[in-house]
């Protein structure tokens, strides 16, 4: 049975009727129209649907709507813009940490919870903040050189 959940998505009060146990995932994609968080493996495990649910990265694809009630949540969609883009995403551009990008989302969106938490973190803390992001593409040393410079 739908409910009405609400919640504050990118800075801004949202609602939404839906299935109290559909996922944030389902919903960001496919109700609300945000593409950047990517479906990975649907198991919590890959880190490619991470969002910012408060100060913390979550994978989006194993919470369900019930849960985040009342929660601030952050996309990528809500982290920075072409006019104005996060130091992240400025960093990860000088430092091409990306290659085929699937992932960079996710690893985009945990990097900044680690930055709201700590904002000088350490090689070491970075690297244990982005354990759970997988990259196949190789790109780890160019990612933690782009949150080094982004948190400078």
């Amino acid at each position: 049975m739908p409910s009405e959940i609400a919640f504050t998505l990118n800075g801004r009060a949202t609602s939404v009727q839906v299935d109290p146990e559909q996922t944030l995932l389902d919903v960001l994609r496919n109700t609300l129209g945000l593409k950047a968080t990517r479906i990975g493996c649907a198991l919590g495990q890959c880190g490619a649907c991470s969002i910012i649910m408060g100060d913390r990265a979550v994978t989006s694809c194993d919470l369900p709507m019930w849960s985040v009630a009342g929660k601030d949540i952050t996309t990528l969609e809500g982290l920075g813009s072409r006019q104005a883009p996060h130091p992240l995403q400025t960093a990860f551009i000088e430092e091409q940490a990306m290659q085929c990008g699937y992932c960079t989302s996710g690893v985009l969106m945990t990097a900044a919870a680690l930055l709201r938490r700590n904002a000088h973190p350490s090689e070491l803390a970075i690297q244990q903040a982005l354990d759970s992001n997988l990259c196949r593409c190789g790109a780890h040393n160019r990612v933690v050189r782009a949150v080094r410079k982004a948190s400078a």
